[in-house]
């Protein structure tokens, strides 16, 4: 049996990758879950088994590991059980569950009694308590960020042409307005014009807040921040940005997408780049002032 992971290397951004024979993902939808797979493959994992979900995760997956077993959402003892009944001890979360879906789904029995433990219901406790579960039969949820740092833009990161002073300052807000609604657990992206905000994201994820805060703005000069909270888990509910975010950008007037550095992941990052100089969307990446 495999020996468990120093505590601090589950998520220690310094840490390097670690060295394992077989490596779970637990797989949600797009195509984070890939990224995670070709890249644990590249860097020493023999074998990767994946939980997948009906009706989330791209059926292609199968390609890229060795076993996949497919569940519905809400189905954490069937999760567990396939992951020990294949001697899997080191997993991690890779891809989104649609929100509805968190709503919209028969938990077990063992997922209920998780749920009617939790006070707060947000994706911390929630997937919080799912890593407590899995500990619990030896199965540890390890964090992503090691295999994922080549896709995480640094500070200075820019796809696009050079803001204008305006923008510049749109950002600096937009980032800081969203780090500070991100710790309330409210979401993790925000939409501002001329330092007003327009629209903050909540349960309907960050496509629909774009929208919003963009038809908000007219369609014209908008500037959405996207940040990870203050003490972010990052086992878990890290902040994935791609082509669909780039184009809805470009739909519905957001002119500027600040990320926060070293705290967010690229999707596609070629194909991005070539979105945003087509539409003229600029993508950036930023420390957040504190």
């Amino acid at each position: 049996m495999n020996n468990l992971l120093p505590a601090e290397q589950i998520q220690d951004w310094n840490q390097p990758i670690p060295v394992l024979d077989t490596l779970g993902i637990i797989a949600g939808s797009r195509t984070l879950p890939f990224i995670c797979a070709e890249e644990a493959r590249s860097k020493g994992a023999k074998r990767i088994v994946a939980v997948a979900f009906e009706g989330e995760t791209d059926p292609e997956l199968a390609k890229l590991v060795d076993d996949i077993v497919w569940l519905r959402v809400g189905q954490l003892g069937k999760m567990i059980d396939a992951f020990t009944s294949r001697e899997v001890h080191h997993c991690i979360m890779a891809g989104q569950i649609a929100p509805k879906n968190l709503f919209d789904f028969r938990p077990d029995m063992r997922t209920m009694g998780v749920l009617l433990r939790l006070k707060e219901k947000n994706a911390h406790t929630i997937f919080g308590a799912i890593g407590d579960e899995l500990a619990k039969d030896g199965v540890q949820l390890i964090s992503a960020v090691p295999w994922l740092k080549a896709h995480m833009p640094p500070n200075g990161f820019r796809m696009g042409s050079k803001l204008t002073n305006s923008e510049e300052e749109d950002v600096r807000y937009a980032l800081k307005t969203a780090k500070a609604v991100a710790t309330l657990e409210i979401g993790q992206t925000v939409v501002v014009r001329d330092q007003t905000v327009l629209a903050v994201e909540a349960f309907e994820g960050t496509d629909a807040c774009l929208t919003r805060g963009g038809e908000l703005a007219k369609k014209k000069d908008a500037v959405a921040g996207k940040v990870a909270r203050k003490k972010h888990d990052l086992r878990f509910d890290l902040p994935c940005f791609g082509l669909r975010t780039i184009q809805t950008c470009a739909d519905h007037g957001i002119r500027v997408l600040a990320v926060e550095a070293c705290r967010s992941v690229l999707l596609d990052s070629g194909e991005a780049a070539r979105l945003c100089q087509k539409t003229g969307v600029t993508v950036l990446a930023a420390n957040v002032e504190e």
